[in-house]
């Protein structure tokens, strides 16, 4: 992995040989905090008052969670993490997303050595479950207010972008559930609206035109 630094001073890795980054060029906060926090989080968090059920489909550098726990201001979260190929601890300790968020050192540290496949207390109120399997082999034990679905595009994991996929997600969804994503490929809001999702165009992250959110039709 190559570690750059993003138009916003934060960093994201980048694959050898692939023009695939875990994050924007343009920002890498800058882009989860719109595409994630702001029509994702804050979306679902001002209707409810109770814990938030969390699902991100792609922990990778643990940006999202991280953020999630910056925002959340003591809203309690069970937030589940779905990583078949997680990164490295030492790798994730070279990122600065704590230096440039202003946040209490150690808290993301925490978030990449907790264990795997249990629940793991984060903050008092921010419960973390990271699990180390593939999407489509994942049995949920729960329904989940809000999805981050956060894997590499399209092009590099098509399989992930399927109605089939999304209709697995419905299953785990109840009518007030959304989902985010920086993705608004046509194949992507079409596999969607197959999977029995109602689907809307929101303006983007810099670099990018739309991103979508959708709940069930």
């Amino acid at each position: 992995m190559e570690l750059k630094i993003t138009d916003d001073g934060s960093h994201t890795l980048s694959i050898p040989n692939s023009s695939e980054c875990y994050h924007s060029t343009h920002g890498a906060i800058q882009e989860s905090n719109h595409v994630f926090i702001d029509a994702g989080l804050k979306f679902v968090a001002r209707k409810s008052p109770d814990t938030l059920k969390i699902l991100e489909i792609g922990f990778g550098t643990g940006l999202n969670a991280l953020l999630t726990i910056h925002e959340s201001i003591g809203q309690p979260i069970h937030y589940t993490t779905i990583e078949p190929f997680p990164i490295s601890e030492a790798l994730s300790a070279q990122l600065n997303y704590e230096k440039q968020l202003n946040v209490e050192n150690g808290l993301f540290s925490k978030l990449h050595t907790s264990q795997w496949e249990k629940d793991c207390a984060i903050t008092s109120s921010f419960t973390l479950h990271k699990t180390k399997i593939k999407l489509e082999e994942t049995t949920f034990s729960h329904s989940f207010d809000l999805v981050y679905f956060d894997a590499f595009s399209p092009d590099t994991e098509p399989s992930l972008w399927t109605p089939e996929v999304f209709k697995l997600l419905n299953t785990k969804l109840h009518p007030e559930s959304i989902i985010v994503t920086y993705c608004s490929k046509g194949i992507v809001k079409q596999a969607l609206k197959d999977a029995g999702f109602k689907v809307k165009r929101l303006p983007g992250p810099p670099g990018k035109w739309h991103m979508l959110r959708a709940r069930l039709a």
